[in-house]
């Protein structure tokens, strides 16, 4: 059983427990000096540690993606934990529980994906139905669309994550369709499903959260596109008008050139798209921030993700409810006296 957990870590404590490689680097000092800097992880998070003295032979024994054990320090460094390392060594498997390292969606992937076949079927026209089906269902497919993250840090970094966020994604579809009827469900919907279906091959997710080299070169838009286009092409007589307003929904979802949509969008369905994909990626930030301990008083630490601080809301209106309660209980207080002699004088009529 693992000892402590990245979540869990104190400053000034002192651990011995295992961890994951997540990055493995020699760097150096201004004037030189050479160390060793990992980030560690578990299931609850990452940690940057570092080693200054004697590293060399220690870390040769291991790669990125081992598992290790580590003896060190947990210290405070420009309000950010990190662990200074004293010892290292690589850790066997069987060392390990496997649980305790990879974060998880806390919903049941088969269930999930169950759901996410019915919503396919629920597509009414015949060559949208027929392009889900080909891509949700390719055997190549669905054991990758079980385990993969949304990404790798911003939201949804967790395996099963892709799959949740589809799915939260369609049913935003769903209630946002209710309030624009004018909007076609059936090309909303398949752009919900398959927006992200590049993050398959673009991240890397046997063991940390990573990029594959294909990711790092190409993007998930470009991955996606090329992907979907096989797709329709392999499906006799799929209208070429419709082939292009699914692509394009593909390469304009992120929204905005600087955030790396080759094109922005240009149809009701594709706005729609962009917006409820970015906020359901930031809710889903936001989340995790919130449940975090992280942070001082009524405000959570930075998020990297959402570029600030977050106000805990629940804190900060329980501060200050005491005196509305106090005169609360005074208001009673009155009215149960004015109750009673009201009650007086109706009884004596």
């Amino acid at each position: 059983m693992k000892q402590s957990f990245v979540s869990a870590l104190q400053d000034g404590q002192t651990v011995t427990t295992h961890f994951l490689v997540c990055v493995k680097e020699v760097r150096a000092t201004r004037d030189g000096k050479a160390y060793l800097r990992l980030e560690l992880g578990d299931a609850t998070g990452r940690i940057e540690a570092r080693m200054w003295e004697g590293f060399d032979r220690m870390a040769a024994s291991f790669e990125r993606d081992d598992f290790v054990k580590v003896q060190g320090r947990v210290e405070n460094y420009r309000n950010k934990l990190q662990l200074a390392i004293e010892k290292i060594r690589r850790a066997e498997e069987s060392e390990v529980d496997p649980a305790d390292f990879f974060p998880h969606t806390k919903e049941n992937v088969d269930e999930m994906y169950a759901k996410l076949l019915a919503i396919v079927a629920s597509v009414g026209n015949p060559w949208l139905r027929q392009l889900l089906d080909g891509v949700v269902q390719d055997p190549e497919i669905v054991p990758r669309l079980k385990r993969a993250p949304a990404a790798k840090v911003m939201h949804h970094a967790y395996y099963g994550g892709l799959l949740e966020h589809v799915l939260s994604l369609c049913d935003l579809c769903r209630v946002v369709l209710g309030h624009y009827p004018e909007a076609n469900a059936d090309l909303l919907l398949s752009g919900a499903v398959l927006h992200d279906v590049g993050k398959l091959r673009e991240l890397s997710y046997e063991r940390s959260l990573g990029y594959t080299d294909e990711g790092q070169l190409l993007g998930h838009i470009l991955i996606e596109y090329e992907l979907v286009a096989k797709k329709i092409d392999a499906i006799e007589g799929f209208p070429p008008e419709l082939k292009t307003l699914v692509l394009h929904m593909l390469v304009s979802h992120h929204g905005k050139y600087e955030f790396g949509s080759p094109k922005l969008p240009m149809f009701r369905e594709a706005l729609l798209l962009h917006y409820l994909d970015d906020l359901d990626s930031k809710m889903a930030a936001m989340r995790i921030v919130l449940d975090s301990d992280q942070g001082e008083g009524n405000w959570t630490a930075f998020s990297g993700a959402l570029e600030r601080r977050l106000l805990r809301t629940e804190r900060f209106l329980s501060a200050g409810s005491t005196a509305p309660a106090e005169n609360t209980e005074k208001q009673s207080a009155a009215q149960a006296v004015a109750g009673a002699a009201t009650g007086s004088a109706d009884g004596n009529e």
